[in-house]
């Protein structure tokens, strides 16, 4: 199965996938991964890499440098062991990867993915994570914070370094010595602070020599006077030392007793950039999730080789296992039969791999228990293998293993051998495989395989189509068309003698030439039918526009309607709100004059004027919902009579309105406080309503109400007395609420300010007030009060 898998060319895909991990472990297991035919395992690893492809489309890439494996190290430290600089940094990127990972996860949130019990399996670990990059600068360098005990040693170590200085600087400056130094310079040696003194002057500087030049000229010698100091930083530095190692013997500890949980985090990361390498080279490829079946099933849509320039491979359809088992191409060479086969192989592996496939939306793929290929010339000089030999022994052995979970690949079956005898093979091997139950793809130039592909049942002939004008093929793959091998037309167009090519075509039996006339004749047609379905596709897309162009059309007169009739509906709010201010003053006017009047008559007056407006406030109401009109629509209904003119009628989806204008079919109705045009099929005559008489009554008496009057946003209470004010004001806010005014301006003066504290009072507790003010600059200032009604 490795060399089929190798033939197919998969591990040149897994190399694409390993370019898209971010650590070495990721690399190493997409390089290994094994195609498996388990088709819970298939499904559930296709969902992940489908999954991570979504995320990434929405949320971004999620971060996985700095991850190392730290299993080694996490070991040794557990076992008590000390780590060194570079692997407890190694552990800190780690855990900071770990933890920038799953902050990433909490990014995406309220999605539910495959994901997720990975994602939930990290630990995310910030104390030890600090805790080491506090401790550790670099890889050679301990921070002073690491601890107290270390930051103490290295002050001193700093103070007595600064005080050697202090008394070599003052030494290499004195004019005593200066004569005996090769340079005024302080330098080190061996840790210890000396200067560089002449050779032949090392008796007139006392101390110990530490090291002598290259060239002999100079001596490195240690002042005798800095000897103790030097002493004392060579014991300071190995504390330092000792500190040092406690410190990274402790954090060793730490990482040792955190272990399991970055050793399982870790994996779940590796896991984790595995996946996302998927979705990465998903997008690379505008590869999709396929339909995965365990039925033998391949219908590939738009099919593209991912190891060919998408900008330049030709996308193939093709289909297998569903109402045939076995597909026999044809054509001619370098006409894409090979890379045919080979796609639907890779694309199979790739799926069975967990990746998506580079193919359209829809396209279907089975998982099989095996994959049997037999592609490419395999003679063998060492074997002593011809070509044919070489085929032959693949193909026999892919007949011992063959089963009804196999689909097998084969190029140029039955090729290598007498022409005859290898056509009569090719086909005995294909009836064998197909006993067994195999899904075959095969290519091949044999008329017999394509004659025998038109007689058989579940087996159907496909060809690489070839254009005969430019003897070049297109690539493209025609199933269910038997193709041509073209090897006169292309030999004339290399330059092949005329005479030559006609005396091949009298060679060639009569009936093969009688076969590749039906050819031709198929072909012909193909390409008749091929017109014609694009001109019927054609019409079909500007039906769809034309329709989808009415639909829209509909849909604007749909919602101008809509909009009409609400704007009609507002109006006659409108209307019946400014009628019941008005009956509503009226009414307590009459209540007025009832208490002023002779009660009998005001009484009876009071109760005609509700009932009329009662009557009137009901067919206003008519009028804003004339929907409940038309509820009772029969859809069977015809006009009795054209309609006129003056008709009463029902409109469909409106009410009841009436004809004021006929032309042809179309017919102007009032409804109500609108016109609209609609055609005659949709009204219903009904008898118009007639007016009922009108009693003469006799009027009692006339007043005019409240209502009719000029009203005034502004109440001018000076003059008047603290209970007159209150009246007045209480009057004039009650018209003022029943004409829908919201802001009046009430003058009350500056003067002794018992108006202006008698109207505050008043509108602090008025139901109707919303709130109120003094007027500022320019509005009176503290002479009046403006206040907000309800």
């Amino acid at each position: 199965m490795e060399k089929n898998y190798e033939t197919l060319e998969l591990d040149k895909v897994l190399e694409m996938l390993k370019n898209e991990t971010s650590c070495d472990d990721a690399a190493e297991m997409a390089l290994n991964i094994k195609p498996t035919s388990d088709f819970i395992a298939v499904c559930n690893m296709i969902n992940q890499t489908e999954d991570a492809f979504s995320l990434l489309a929405r949320f971004g890439a999620p971060s996985f440098s700095g991850l190392y494996n730290v299993n080694g190290a996490l070991a040794r430290a557990s076992a008590g062991g000390e780590l060194n600089t570079r692997e407890l940094l190694n552990i800190a990127s780690t855990l900071r990867s770990i933890r920038i990972l799953y902050e990433w996860h909490g990014h995406c949130s309220g999605v539910r993915t495959t994901l997720d019990s990975l994602f939930e399996s990290i630990t995310v670990n910030k104390y030890l994570e600090d805790r080491i990059f506090t401790c550790i600068i670099g890889e050679d360098e301990i921070s002073d914070k690491a601890s107290e005990a270390l930051y103490d040693i290295r002050r001193k170590i700093r103070a007595k370094s600064s005080s050697i200085r202090e008394k070599l600087d003052a030494m290499i400056h004195s004019p005593h010595y200066t004569k005996y130094l090769q340079e005024a310079i302080v330098t080190q040696r061996d840790g210890r602070f000396v200067v560089p003194v002449k050779s032949e002057c090392r008796g007139n500087v006392q101390g110990l020599v530490h090291d002598t030049s290259s060239s002999g000229s100079t001596v490195f010698i240690e002042p005798i006077s800095v000897v103790e100091a030097n002493n004392d930083i060579k014991v300071l530095k190995g504390k330092e030392r000792e500190e040092i190692n406690r410190i990274l013997f402790e954090l060793s500890v730490e990482a040792g007793n955190f272990g399991e949980s970055i050793k399982h985090s870790y994996e779940a990361a590796v896991d984790l950039n595995l996946i996302f390498a998927k979705a990465h080279l998903a997008n690379k490829m505008k590869a999709v999730k396929p339909i995965i079946n365990t039925d033998g099933i391949i219908d590939l849509k738009q099919a593209r080789h991912p190891l060919i320039d998408k900008n330049k491979v030709v996308p193939i359809d093709i289909s297998l296992g569903e109402k045939y088992d076995t597909l026999v191409i044809t054509g001619p060479n370098t006409g894409g039969k090979t890379v045919s086969i080979k796609t639907v192989g890779l694309l199979t592996l790739m799926t069975m791999c967990g990746l998506l496939i580079p193919a359209y939306q829809s396209s279907r793929i089975s998982v099989f228990d095996k994959i049997l290929v037999d592609i490419g010339d395999e003679q063998s000089i060492q074997q002593n293998l011809s070509t044919f030999s070489s085929h032959i022994t693949n193909v026999a052995n892919i007949l011992k293993v063959a089963d009804e979970s196999s689909l097998v690949l084969i190029d140029e079956l039955g090729a290598g051998t007498d022409p005859i005898e290898g056509a009569a093979l090719a086909v005995a091997i294909i009836e064998k495989l197909r006993q067994k139950g195999a899904k075959i793809l095969s290519t091949t130039h044999y008329a017999e395989l394509k004659a025998y592909a038109l007689d058989t049942d579940g087996v159907v002939n496909g060809c690489c189509e070839f254009d005969v004008k430019t003897l070049s093929p297109t690539y493209r793959l025609l199933i269910g068309v038997p193709g041509r091998s073209n090897a006169f037309a292309i030999s004339l167009h290399i330059g092949i003698d005329e005479d030559v090519i006609d005396r091949a075509k009298e060679i060639v039996g009569s009936d093969n030439r009688d076969f590749e006339a039906v050819l031709d004749k198929l072909e012909a047609t193909r390409h008749e039918l091929e017109i014609e379905k694009k001109a019927a596709e054609k019409a079909t897309e500007q039906a769809r526009k034309m329709a989808s162009k009415a639909q829209s059309e509909k849909d604007k007169i749909e919602t101008l309607k809509a909009r009409e009739l609400e704007k009609a509906k507002k109006e006659a709010e409108k209307l019946i709100n400014q009628a019941k201010r008005q009956s509503s003053d009226f009414l307590l006017e009459l209540e007025k004059m009832k208490k002023e009047k002779s009660p009998e008559n005001a009484t009876e007056l009071a109760k005609k004027t509700r009932r009329a407006i009662k009557n009137q406030m009901g067919e206003m109401d008519d009028l804003i919902n004339p929907q409940e009109l038309a509820d009772n629509w029969d859809d069977d209904y015809k006009l009795p009579r054209p309609v006129v003119v003056g008709d009463a009628v029902i409109i469909r989806g409106i009410g009841e309105g009436e004809v004021i204008e006929v032309k042809n079919n179309n017919v102007t109705v009032k409804s109500g406080l609108f016109k609209t045009r609609v055609k005659m099929s949709d009204l219903m005559l009904i008898e118009k309503k007639k007016k009922k008489p009108t009693k003469p009554q006799r009027n009692l008496y006339r007043t005019s109400s409240r209502a009719d009057a000029d009203v005034k946003t502004e109440l001018d209470l000076r003059g008047q007395t603290a209970e007159e004010a209150i009246g007045n004001l209480g009057i004039f806010i009650d018209k003022c609420v029943l004409n829908g005014i919201t802001e009046v301006r009430i003058i009350h003066g500056k003067g002794t300010g018992v108006l202006r504290s008698v109207v505050t009072e008043e509108l602090r507790h008025h139901p109707n007030i919303d709130e109120f003010r003094l007027g500022k600059y320019g509005e009176g200032e503290d002479g009046v009060t403006i206040a907000k009604l309800k």
